[in-house]
């Protein structure tokens, strides 16, 4: 990742380059650029659902999904067929846990994972499929835990290297909340409308974290706090100010309409995302991964 001159500052991260978004890992392995889109969609949903069901706060979880994210981009990058998404995520979240004040062991995150890779779990059933999950479908026997540990330690090594060892990951959500207050639009006595004002806000910023265009990779969470108070309040209907106050902040126009238009079109990217692999989920082992490869070329043979 290549380092802002600013990059001690704690309202900054270590943003991507061009030449890092140009060409990827995946793409030199032959991953076709619409189905790495998926793959690191499907690595971030993993990584929410399995943060949710360890009862681990939204930072953390957004945290593990931008390391998931850093560790892919760029051709020095890992590679979606080499390192599989299931265990880049595992990996993700176990070490961001680890540094924080809520560190995960290793079998809560195995046993967290295997039951959402299992076939009856909601990840990887179609969407009109109920079935009552397996417990036999997702139990670690202790042969299976010490495997699967070795490959999580493993995986952890490898992803550090990646990303140079660069863990930092500043998230933008609570800045937000202060820029709303800073532009009086959370009084100290909630409000219907503050409070969906807020409420709105944060939405914006944990869809963003899904955005196939990587906007927690290329803009600084300063300006992605502004675009998502900016887009909310058009939609809750809050006049915030007649000035240009997006500029006090240090963003500037431009930017701001770019992310603003990013932001909006995530709901829908996500939609069809869902949508396309109804019937069974993307494919998050590298098994999985490579019939997928092999469908789609004889298809275009």
């Amino acid at each position: 990742m290549a380092p802002e001159p600013d990059q001690l500052s704690s309202l900054s991260n270590p943003l991507t380059t061009i030449e890092q978004l140009s060409t990827s890992s995946s793409q030199l392995d032959r991953v076709p650029a619409d189905l790495e889109s998926s793959l690191r969609f499907a690595g971030a949903q993993l990584t929410q659902a399995a943060g949710i069901l360890l009862r681990l706060p939204q930072e953390i979880i957004a945290q593990a999904i931008v390391i998931l994210y850093r560790f892919y981009v760029g051709s020095e990058g890992g590679s979606f067929r080499i390192n599989a998404v299931k265990d880049i995520s595992a990996a993700s979240l176990y070490m961001t846990a680890k540094i924080s004040f809520l560190p995960q062991s290793t079998r809560s995150i195995l046993n967290v994972y295997a039951y959402l890779l299992s076939p009856t779990s909601p990840l990887r059933q179609p969407l009109e499929t109920s079935t009552k999950p397996d417990p036999e479908s997702y139990y670690l026997s202790e042969g299976s835990y010490q495997t699967a540990r070795v490959t999580l330690l493993q995986t952890e090594s490898i992803l550090l290297r990646s990303v140079s060892f660069i863990t930092q990951v500043t998230i933008p959500h609570h800045l937000a909340l202060t820029y709303l207050q800073t532009l009086g639009a959370l009084p100290p006595t909630s409000t219907p409308k503050s409070t969906a004002l807020a409420a709105r806000t944060i939405a914006h910023l944990n869809t963003a974290l899904l955005s196939p265009q990587l906007l927690y990779l290329t803009h600084q969470p300063p300006a992605l706090a502004i675009a998502a108070v900016y887009l909310a309040a058009r939609e809750v209907g809050v006049k915030l100010t007649s000035a240009e106050w997006w500029e006090v902040f240090d963003v500037d126009r431009e930017e701001l309409g770019f992310l603003v238009v990013a932001l909006g079109s995530c709901e829908g990217w996500i939609r069809d995302e869902k949508t396309r692999w109804r019937d069974g989920g993307c494919p998050l082992a590298s098994e999985e991964l490579e019939v997928e490869i092999e469908r789609r070329e004889r298809e275009s043979a």
